[in-house]
């Protein structure tokens, strides 16, 4: 299995995690997304969108989408919660993150991280809507150290990627807690250093 992946994406660290929590094998192909690297017409002939991360299987199908990658993986595993209700609000979750959550934190800590934007001048309703995100994600651990029940899932590990560098994009987790103490938690649950 081969991974194509730009370690300066959340989305892409969350495939490589989720496949280093599992033991799997593969090959990390480093594809640095500010050089165009995605852009190119083999990478394009495999991921038409031009996004990363892409993995391909061992019999060569890609399959592009950081949530759907780590759901690929993590099939059976205790990842994914076998309660069907459960496993409905982990996806709840996986959906709201991709919606609602890396489109502001993530997009902010690009901006001023790889653009060398000041805090100042981000657009306001990006800081607002990553504020309030990070606000859900505090409300939402109100009753467990992890988003679905006493265990690490997928839910928590699409959240944590853009999460544990939102300081990156301006925005202090030492306002949000529980979210500070959560990161703690995940980053050990999935041995991330």
């Amino acid at each position: 299995m081969k991974i194509y992946g730009d370690s300066i994406s959340g989305n892409c660290l969350k495939v490589k995690w989720t496949a280093d929590f599992l033991g799997l094998t593969y090959d990390w192909i480093e594809t640095d997304i500010l050089k165009g690297e995605s852009r190119t017409p083999a990478y394009l002939a495999l991921n038409p969108a031009g996004q990363v991360p892409l993995m391909v299987l061992d019999d060569g199908r890609p399959l592009a989408q950081s949530n759907a990658i780590i759901l690929h993986l993590a099939e059976g595993s205790a990842l994914i919660p076998t309660d069907g209700y459960d496993r409905a609000r982990m996806l709840e979750w996986m959906f709201w993150e991709q919606y609602s959550h890396e489109p502001y934190v993530a997009v902010a800590r690009f901006h001023m991280k790889y653009l060398g934007k000041p805090a100042q001048d981000l657009e306001p309703r990006l800081v607002e809507r990553g504020a309030a995100a990070l606000q859900r994600l505090e409300d939402g651990l109100a009753d467990g150290p992890f988003l679905i029940g006493g265990a690490v899932s997928l839910a928590d590990v699409a959240l944590v990627a853009y999460t544990r560098v939102a300081h990156e994009g301006g925005f202090s987790l030492d306002v949000y807690p529980r979210v500070k103490a959560w990161v703690a938690r995940v980053e050990a649950a999935l041995r991330i250093v």
